[in-house]
This record gives C-alpha cells, structure tokens and sequence, in this order.
C-alpha cells in the first residue's frame, strides 16, 4: 500500500504506543526512520524474547511485529556528533514522533520549537503519559495507570467486584498509537496545504478517557457507572452476553436490536420470548433479564460451539464464537482480508488494519 508515498517520518519512539502509531502510517506507504539510542535501543527487543531468540540474537516477536518495516539508525543524541547526524535528517523529514516526558528533548535542544526552526512545514508530535501540560505532565505511566484513572478499571469488573486487567493495552495502542497516527495525518494534511508546521500533543490517557463512550450515558443519568451486568453492554441483558457450550467454548450474542434478538429466539425455537427485550421494557439488570440469561445459558450448553454454529448460519442474529488469538490467526476472515500474513518461514504475522484502494 503505497497511500502516503514520500512522506518521511523520523521515530524515536520506544514499547507500544508510539511505535504502533508510525507502524500504521509505514503500512500505509510511508518511509519510517526509528532512531534508537546507542545502548539497549528499544526496550522492546526483549521484551518477552525467548531464550531461542536470545541464543539467535534475534530480537522479540513483540517488537519485530510493529518495527519490521521501518530502517533503523542509532544515535546517542547527547553526542555532538550524532546529534547533527540526527539534524541533517530533519529538513528531509514530514513528521517527528518522540515519546520523552515533557522537557527532555527541550534539554537537547531538539524540541518541536527548535526543530520548526529548521524545517517550517515540520510536523512534531509527543506521546506521553499524562500530556505536555498539566499537573501529572512529568509522572511515569503505563497502561494499567492510565486506566486506572479514566474508569476503564474500575467499569470493568467481575461480578465478585475485583477489577480485571485485560491483556490488551487498550491506553497504549486507542489512546496513544492509533490516537496519535489520526493527528498526524490531520496536521500532515495542514501543513500540506499551508506549509506550516505544528506540534501534537498527545496524551494516551486523554485518549483512553475520551473513548469511554458507553459508561458516560450512566454517569449523565445516574452520576455513577453501573456495576457488572447491571448495564446494557456489560452483561445486564440476555441479548447481549456470552454463553458457554457443552464442550467449554464461548459464544458471543450480540442481538442488541430487536430483529435480531427476535431471530435468535427462532433459531432456540423458544418463540415466546420474542418480546423480552430490553427495547420493549425489560429492564437492564433486572430479575427477568437475569432469569431469561440462566434459561438461555441452559439450552445454549446442551449442544456444542460447532453445533451450534452451524444452526445459527441460517439466522441472523449476530452470534459468534469466542476464539483465542490462534484460532483468530488462522480464521479465514482475517486470512483472506490480509489482516494476518504469513512470512517465507510460515510464521503469521498481524499487519495494519486499514485497507485503501482506487
């Protein structure tokens, strides 16, 4: 995919959030340059490496999935010498992603202002925790921290209360990677048009909080979140919930509307229960909506996931399997649509998401 051909991105990103935001903009065409330090470079290479990797000298899949396509330089920037290295690339460059708390580019002399300086038309955007302004701007934060402050811990609980820690890093790659490459692109297309430049300010909790869109009908209506399956789209309704079959899968039922609910209901042959519908008055969380869930899961654990499966391809009703990430990687789907590859030595690889074409 070749969308932004010729643009030219400078990354001194490290981890997640920022890589991932130049890993899309390189799947769609762009030239990435990540410039790591002259030491251990990205702490990524070994994060979770394996001890084949080790002997291999080979880096992380964690870091080859969202570095692969991008050339790498490294540079110690408190060097003299390699600090003009790192300039004479900027007036060559669209688009500086770092991801330093506030102020140490500022020390090097390598900040938004002085490098706009340079190069007018300069995109530079930073990623960081908490934002380049504020109170928490110079705090160290990961995931679990941003959150933990935006409600996304504390809304998604087990209905024994505790919180659960998902194992997708949902501040990291919406609040800072995907919310980043989306403000890249719109200031690209600013400083397209006017030849001025512009620096990015993105916090991956800004970004975290600001899609919690869901848990804020609660909060306007109530002044609280609701608890597990008390709420429309965390378990209070039949509808919308997950079911375990006879052999230990999952299945997903998303009929959230009416006609689909009222197809499912067909597909269970259990047609009286057409009009127990959240839409139709059934209230979210309550006794009959916690009564009806027990009954569905009752049938829906007589029979097995493929069984199943096949009985509701006649129906449509937004029913489907809960697979693991290998069953994912290997579902036609995302095989066909090219979300996943495969490499020379049949090793599958997850690429980005967003598809172009003319």
């Amino acid at each position: 995919m070749t969308t932004l051909a010729g643009l030219k991105v400078i990354d001194l990103t490290r981890l997640l959030p920022g890589p991932v935001c130049t890993w899309h903009l390189a799947g769609l065409g762009a030239e990435v340059i990540k410039v790591e330090d002259r030491g251990a470079g990205d702490y990524a290479r070994t994060f979770f490496q394996t001890e084949i990797e080790k002997q291999q000298g080979q880096d992380s899949v964690f870091f080859r999935a969202i570095n692969a396509q991008k050339k790498v330089i490294k540079l110690d920037l408190k060097s003299a010498q390699d600090k003009q290295i790192f300039l004479n690339l900027v007036p060559t460059a669209d688009l500086v992603v770092e991801s330093f708390r506030p102020g140490v580019m500022t020390k090097l002399g390598l900040d938004a202002h002085s490098l706009r300086r340079i190069k007018p038309s300069l995109v530079y955007c930073a990623i960081t925790g908490y934002g380049s302004t504020g109170p928490w701007q110079k705090q160290a934060c990961h995931d679990i921290n941003s959150m933990a402050i935006t409600g996304m811990l504390d809304q998604n609980r087990a209905p024994d209360g505790r919180p659960t820690l998902p194992n997708f890093q949902m501040a990291d790659v919406l609040g800072g990677g995907v919310s980043a490459a989306m403000a890249c692109l719109a200031a690209l297309w600013q400083a397209g048009r006017t030849g001025q430049g512009s620096f990015v300010d993105i916090s991956m909790t800004d970004g975290l909080l600001v899609h919690n869109l869901t848990a804020q009908v609660a909060v306007h209506q109530m002044g609280v979140t609701k608890g597990p399956e008390q709420d429309l789209l965390n378990g209070g309704v039949p509808c919308y919930n997950l079911y375990q079959t006879q052999d230990g899968h999952w299945l997903a039922v998303g009929a959230l509307e009416l006609k689909f609910w009222q197809n499912f209901c067909d597909a269970l042959s259990q047609p009286t229960w057409r009009d127990q519908h959240w839409s139709l008055g059934q209230k979210v969380g309550g006794k009959q909506a916690q009564d009806l869930t027990k009954a569905v899961q009752a049938i829906i654990q007589t029979a097995s996931r493929s069984t199943w499966l096949v009985r509701f391809e006649a129906f449509d009703c937004c029913v489907s399997p809960v697979l693991s990430l290998v069953e994912s990687m290997q579902h036609p789907l995302f095989l066909e649509r090219q979300v996943v590859k495969c490499d020379s030595k049949g090793t599958a690889w997850l690429q980005p998401s967003v598809k172009v074409s003319v």
